[in-house]
Protein backbone atom coordinates (compact mmCIF):
# COMPACT_ATOMS: atom_id res chain seq x y z
CA UNK A 1 0.00 0.00 0.00
CA UNK A 2 1.37 3.40 -0.90
CA UNK A 3 2.02 5.75 1.97
CA UNK A 4 2.05 9.51 2.22
CA UNK A 5 3.99 11.21 5.01
CA UNK A 6 3.79 14.79 6.17
CA UNK A 7 7.15 15.96 7.51
CA UNK A 8 7.39 19.04 9.70
CA UNK A 9 8.94 20.37 12.87
CA UNK A 10 10.68 23.31 14.39
CA UNK A 11 11.67 26.44 12.53
CA UNK A 12 15.43 27.07 12.80
CA UNK A 13 15.27 29.91 15.34
CA UNK A 14 13.08 27.77 17.64
CA UNK A 15 16.03 25.42 18.16
CA UNK A 16 18.79 28.04 18.09
CA UNK A 17 19.94 27.37 14.53
CA UNK A 18 20.83 30.44 12.49
CA UNK A 19 22.87 28.93 9.64
CA UNK A 20 22.12 25.97 7.39
CA UNK A 21 25.67 24.68 7.83
CA UNK A 22 25.19 24.41 11.62
CA UNK A 23 26.34 20.97 12.78
CA UNK A 24 22.95 20.43 14.46
CA UNK A 25 21.31 20.46 11.00
CA UNK A 26 23.29 17.36 10.01
CA UNK A 27 21.98 15.49 13.09
CA UNK A 28 18.40 16.58 12.40
CA UNK A 29 18.76 15.42 8.79
CA UNK A 30 20.26 12.10 9.97
CA UNK A 31 17.25 11.57 12.20
CA UNK A 32 14.89 12.33 9.34
CA UNK A 33 16.74 10.08 6.94
CA UNK A 34 16.59 7.19 9.42
CA UNK A 35 12.83 7.70 9.87
CA UNK A 36 12.17 8.11 6.15
CA UNK A 37 14.14 4.93 5.35
CA UNK A 38 11.96 3.07 7.83
CA UNK A 39 8.84 4.54 6.17
CA UNK A 40 10.20 3.62 2.72
CA UNK A 41 10.36 0.00 3.93
CA UNK A 42 6.63 0.39 4.74
CA UNK A 43 5.76 1.66 1.25
CA UNK A 44 6.33 5.41 1.51
CA UNK A 45 5.81 7.10 -1.88
CA UNK A 46 5.19 10.78 -1.12
CA UNK A 47 6.59 13.25 1.39
CA UNK A 48 4.52 16.41 1.84
CA UNK A 49 5.85 19.60 3.39
CA UNK A 50 4.30 23.07 3.59
CA UNK A 51 7.60 24.77 2.74
CA UNK A 52 8.36 26.30 6.14
CA UNK A 53 11.95 27.25 6.88
CA UNK A 54 13.91 24.78 8.96
CA UNK A 55 12.76 21.20 9.42
CA UNK A 56 10.57 21.14 6.32
CA UNK A 57 13.18 22.42 3.88
CA UNK A 58 15.83 20.17 5.48
CA UNK A 59 13.40 17.28 4.96
CA UNK A 60 13.13 18.24 1.28
CA UNK A 61 16.93 18.05 1.00
CA UNK A 62 16.85 14.60 2.64
CA UNK A 63 14.22 13.48 0.11
CA UNK A 64 16.42 14.73 -2.76
CA UNK A 65 19.40 12.85 -1.29
CA UNK A 66 17.32 9.67 -1.00
CA UNK A 67 16.20 10.06 -4.62
CA UNK A 68 19.87 10.18 -5.63
CA UNK A 69 20.61 7.15 -3.40
CA UNK A 70 18.31 4.91 -5.41
CA UNK A 71 14.85 5.82 -4.11
CA UNK A 72 13.88 7.49 -7.37
CA UNK A 73 10.18 6.62 -6.85
CA UNK A 74 10.03 8.78 -3.72
CA UNK A 75 8.29 12.06 -4.49
CA UNK A 76 8.12 15.45 -2.77
CA UNK A 77 5.06 17.69 -2.64
CA UNK A 78 5.20 21.25 -1.33
CA UNK A 79 1.72 22.39 -0.35
CA UNK A 80 1.87 25.86 1.16
CA UNK A 81 -0.82 27.38 3.41
CA UNK A 82 -1.13 30.40 1.09
CA UNK A 83 0.56 31.95 -1.95
CA UNK A 84 3.86 33.83 -1.65
CA UNK A 85 4.58 32.67 1.90
CA UNK A 86 8.23 33.59 1.30
CA UNK A 87 7.43 37.23 0.46
CA UNK A 88 8.94 38.70 3.67
CA UNK A 89 11.87 36.25 3.96
CA UNK A 90 15.53 37.21 3.61
CA UNK A 91 16.98 36.74 0.12
CA UNK A 92 19.11 33.73 1.08
CA UNK A 93 16.04 31.94 2.47
CA UNK A 94 14.00 32.84 -0.62
CA UNK A 95 16.71 31.35 -2.85
CA UNK A 96 16.83 28.17 -0.75
CA UNK A 97 13.02 27.90 -0.88
CA UNK A 98 12.90 28.52 -4.65
CA UNK A 99 15.52 25.81 -5.23
CA UNK A 100 13.38 23.34 -3.25
CA UNK A 101 10.24 24.29 -5.21
CA UNK A 102 12.13 23.88 -8.49
CA UNK A 103 13.04 20.27 -7.60
CA UNK A 104 9.69 19.25 -6.04
CA UNK A 105 7.41 16.84 -7.89
CA UNK A 106 4.28 18.79 -6.98
CA UNK A 107 3.69 22.35 -5.75
CA UNK A 108 0.35 23.89 -4.74
CA UNK A 109 -1.28 26.05 -2.07
CA UNK A 110 -4.16 25.10 0.23
CA UNK A 111 -5.97 28.44 -0.03
CA UNK A 112 -4.54 29.60 -3.39
CA UNK A 113 -4.47 33.22 -2.26
CA UNK A 114 -1.98 35.40 -0.35
CA UNK A 115 -1.90 35.53 3.46
CA UNK A 116 -5.12 36.84 4.98
CA UNK A 117 -5.34 35.41 8.51
CA UNK A 118 -4.10 32.67 10.88
CA UNK A 119 -7.02 30.46 9.84
CA UNK A 120 -4.98 29.60 6.74
CA UNK A 121 -2.44 27.81 8.95
CA UNK A 122 -5.22 25.76 10.61
CA UNK A 123 -6.65 24.86 7.20
CA UNK A 124 -3.17 23.77 6.08
CA UNK A 125 -2.72 21.56 9.16
CA UNK A 126 -6.10 19.86 8.67
CA UNK A 127 -5.52 19.43 4.94
CA UNK A 128 -2.06 17.86 5.39
CA UNK A 129 -3.20 15.45 8.10
CA UNK A 130 -6.31 14.43 6.13
CA UNK A 131 -4.24 13.75 2.98
CA UNK A 132 -1.54 11.65 4.66
CA UNK A 133 -1.05 8.34 6.48
CA UNK A 134 1.71 9.36 8.84
CA UNK A 135 3.14 12.48 10.44
CA UNK A 136 6.90 12.60 10.93
CA UNK A 137 7.50 15.50 13.27
CA UNK A 138 10.72 16.93 14.70
CA UNK A 139 9.12 17.88 17.97
CA UNK A 140 9.66 17.37 21.65
CA UNK A 141 6.71 17.88 23.99
CA UNK A 142 9.21 19.23 26.54
CA UNK A 143 9.96 22.19 24.24
CA UNK A 144 6.86 23.75 22.79
CA UNK A 145 7.00 25.63 19.53
CA UNK A 146 5.17 25.99 16.24
CA UNK A 147 5.00 22.18 15.60
CA UNK A 148 2.64 21.92 18.58
CA UNK A 149 -0.37 22.89 16.45
CA UNK A 150 0.23 20.27 13.76
CA UNK A 151 0.92 17.68 16.48
CA UNK A 152 -2.37 18.49 18.23
CA UNK A 153 -4.28 18.36 14.92
CA UNK A 154 -2.76 14.93 14.21
CA UNK A 155 -3.53 13.60 17.71
CA UNK A 156 -7.16 14.71 17.39
CA UNK A 157 -7.41 13.09 13.93
CA UNK A 158 -5.79 9.92 15.30
CA UNK A 159 -8.59 9.54 17.87
CA UNK A 160 -11.04 8.62 15.09
CA UNK A 161 -8.76 7.43 12.28
CA UNK A 162 -5.95 4.98 11.64
CA UNK A 163 -3.15 7.55 11.66
CA UNK A 164 0.48 7.18 12.66
CA UNK A 165 2.53 9.86 14.41
CA UNK A 166 6.31 9.49 14.58
CA UNK A 167 8.32 12.02 16.56
CA UNK A 168 11.98 12.89 16.29
CA UNK A 169 12.86 14.24 19.74
CA UNK A 170 15.95 15.87 21.21
CA UNK A 171 16.70 12.50 22.85
CA UNK A 172 16.71 10.86 19.38
CA UNK A 173 19.16 13.51 18.16
CA UNK A 174 21.35 12.93 21.22
CA UNK A 175 21.49 9.21 20.35
CA UNK A 176 22.46 10.04 16.74
CA UNK A 177 25.21 12.36 18.02
CA UNK A 178 26.52 9.64 20.36
CA UNK A 179 26.43 7.02 17.55
CA UNK A 180 28.43 9.33 15.27
CA UNK A 181 30.94 10.10 18.02
CA UNK A 182 31.33 6.38 18.71
CA UNK A 183 31.86 5.54 15.03
CA UNK A 184 34.48 8.33 14.81
CA UNK A 185 36.28 6.87 17.86
CA UNK A 186 36.13 3.41 16.28
CA UNK A 187 37.75 4.77 13.11
CA UNK A 188 40.76 6.01 15.05
CA UNK A 189 41.28 2.92 17.19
Amino acid sequence: MSKIAVVSGYKPFEVGIFKNDDLAVSYIKSGMKKSLLSLLDDGLEWVIISGQLGTELWAAEVVFDLQLDGYSDLKLAVITPFLDQEASWKDANKEWYESILAQADYVDSVTRKPYENPQQFRLKNHFLINKSDVLLLFYDTEKEGSPKYLFETAKKFQEENDYEIRLITFYDLQLILEEEQQSQRDMFE
